[in-house]
Order: C-alpha cells, then sequence, then structure tokens
C-alpha cells in the first residue's frame, strides 16, 4: 500500500486578482504561473518553488457552507509568532475572523491557531504546535476548528 501525501490545493475563485493578491499577502505565496485569457483564467502560487495552491476563476457567489464539501483548509506553521503576523496580515485587510483570534484547538491543548475566510467565505485556519498559550478553548473540549 502507498503512503499518501497532500499534493496542492485547487480552490474555485470568483476574482483571480483579487484571491491571488489574498493568498500572496496572507501566506507568503509567489504567483509561479497565470493564464489571464477568457475563459481560462487561473494562477499557481508557490512557496518555496512548491505549488501549494491552484487558483481557477470559475465560480460566482459564496462558498456555500452549509452544503456537502470542503470544511475549512489548515496550514501548519512552525510557532506562535507566525500565527500572529498573518493575524496582523488578516486585521489589516479587513477579513472575517472567526473567535475574535487565536485560539487553541480545544481546552487544555497547547496546539492553536487563526479560523478566518478568504474573500470567497473559504474557511481556513493557521495553527502552530505552541500557540494556544492559555486562552480559552471556544468550544470547550470539542475541536475549535470543526466549529466556525
Amino acid at each position: 500500500m502507498s503512503t499518501f501525501q497532500t499534493g496542492h490545493i485547487g480552490l474555485n475563485v470568483t476574482d483571480l486578482d483579487r484571491s491571488a493578491d489574498f493568498y500572496q499577502r496572507v501566506f507568503g505565496f509567489e504567483v509561479s504561473g497565470r493564464s489571464d485569457q477568457d475563459g481560462k483564467e487561473f494562477a499557481f502560487l508557490a512557496q518555496d518553488g512548491t505549488l501549494r495552491l491552484t487558483l481557477w476563476r470559475q465560480s460566482e457567489g459564496r462558498f456555500p457552507t452549509a452544503q456537502p464539501g470542503l470544511h475549512h483548509l489548515s496550514f501548519q506553521v512552525a510557532n506562535l509568532h507566525k500565527v500572529q503576523q498573518a493575524e496582523a496580515v488578516l486585521r489589516e485587510i479587513g477579513a472575517t475572523i472567526h473567535h475574535g483570534g487565536i485560539v487553541p484547538h480545544r481546552e487544555g491543548a497547547s496546539s492553536g491557531g487563526l479560523f478566518f475566510e478568504d474573500p470567497d467565505g473559504i474557511r481556513l485556519e493557521i495553527y502552530a504546535p505552541d500557540a494556544a498559550g492559555d486562552r480559552p478553548a471556544p468550544s470547550g473540549s470539542a475541536p475549535t476548528c470543526g466549529f466556525f
């Protein structure tokens, strides 16, 4: 049996420029490929030369969280400082942040992070193993990432 590893993530977006800018600013991704050809608009976003995210302008409206499908995307960073850097950018650009800011994954957990939305309402998480501190968990013993 093979071991599976996530390759890249592909997202449908409504505005390619807006979404590419968002992911570059928040995550530090670089555009490694792009097409603005009508009907075939996309951007490939990379980090350290590795493709991480593809954006496809193939949708309208906002992401429907009440329907089956993607719940959220989670990205791990090295430490609390990196989560705080992302939080500062998200606040600067006026992104929707859930739970008021950085929170633990559950009551008593040392790991925690930031739960937020991209411009199309896709739910995202940036967390670190040491980011919880002494903050209270918004969902008690239930996993915070499951309820936002």
